[in-house]
């Protein structure tokens, strides 16, 4: 998930749906909260039980976690020595925490406070938790690209390879764990017990750059959500029988599913929050398009609240022979966006 990969501009154009005006529908942004601190940043987590909100900043001796409360956007604490960080996730059972980093840095979810440093091959990016084992699942573009963390010690229960590099990826709950595979425009499906892929669906020809997921695990419906076409390509789950493709915004990087409501929901980089909606395990459609925050391409969902946090920063005007300017300092900005 690296925010300098060059996003298509192809227009994708379907005739299932058609993005509808902030207006039209029942979501929009209703907190910002411009908390600042430096250093880069990629994935936001919300512990929604806890009620923290965990963001890694990243920069040469910058390295840590920021630990928001979910709830005032107020920062708790800082939890230091994390080295090229990008993501957090945390086991509810074991109460502990970990960062996609090299090394991870394990933490206990309550206290906050670190546990041990875990060496890992690789270049750890994404991260979830595969509730059927109770693992941690470190995602990497390098080999090995999944390592998978027991959290109750810390130790490593295996590694395993999807044929590419993966982005985001999800659970059913029931011990299949899938995985958007970026470079080759595929889902793999992994089987968590045996930790090894058992095979992948093609995305077809709106699925480039796959690089947000998310799923309905009642139905067993994926949201798989693609970069080059500005697609999310909709399909189930056993089989990768495609179901159907809607629009999206461009630049995407985080998807979440919220079962209460229904609704997929995608933050793109170019300021928009897409909201997909499961009418049923057959029908879906572009419920609403929310105007966010330049560069809020990640997102996470308070599952207790049914709000989606989304984090962006500004930036000066690029200098010259510059794809993109520099971060603004103290510019890092929360956004919650609810009804």
């Amino acid at each position: 998930m690296r925010f300098s990969r060059i996003l298509c501009l192809a227009l994708v154009v379907s005739t299932s749906a058609t993005f509808a005006e902030d207006a039209n529908g029942p979501y929009k942004v209703i907190n910002t909260a411009k908390v600042g601190g430096e250093g880069g940043f990629d994935y936001v987590y919300a512990d929604s039980e806890a009620r923290h909100l965990f963001v890694v900043r990243s920069g040469k001796d910058l390295g840590r976690i920021s630990v928001y409360d979910l709830d005032t956007l107020k920062l708790i604490k800082e939890i230091p020595n994390v080295v090229a960080g990008h993501g957090v996730a945390i086991d509810p059972k074991s109460g502990r925490g970990f960062t996609s980093s090299k090394p991870v840095v394990m933490f206990d979810a309550k206290t906050l406070e670190p546990i041990k440093a875990i060496d890992v091959s690789g270049k750890p990016d994404g991260i979830f938790f595969e509730p059927a084992t109770e693992r941690i699942y470190v995602l990497s573009h390098e080999a090995p690209n999944v390592t998978v963390i027991n959290p109750a010690d810390g130790t490593i229960a295996g590694t395993i390879e999807v044929g590419g590099a993966p982005e985001q990826a999800c659970a059913d709950g029931k011990g299949h764990v899938y995985v958007c595979v970026e470079d080759k425009a595929q889902v793999a499906v992994i089987e968590a017990k045996t930790m090894k892929t058992t095979g992948h669906y093609d995305l077809g020809e709106n699925g480039g750059t796959p690089a947000g997921m998310a799923m309905d695990t009642t139905n067993g419906i994926l949201f798989v959500y693609c970069r080059a076409q500005k697609m999310c390509v909709i399909m189930n789950a056993a089989d990768g029988k495609i179901l159907t493709t809607l629009p999206t915004g461009a630049g995407v990087d985080s998807a979440e599913f919220n079962p209460k409501s229904m609704e997929s929901f995608s933050s793109q980089g170019d300021g928009t929050l897409t909201v997909i909606k499961e009418n049923d395990p057959t029908q879906f459609a572009v419920e609403q398009t929310v105007q966010t925050k330049a560069g809020a391409k990640c997102s996470t969902l308070d599952t207790k609240t049914g709000q989606i946090i989304l984090i962006t920063a500004d930036r000066s005007a690029p200098a010259a022979g510059e794809r993109r300017g520099a971060t603004v300092p103290g510019s890092f900005t929360i956004l919650v966006v609810g009804k």
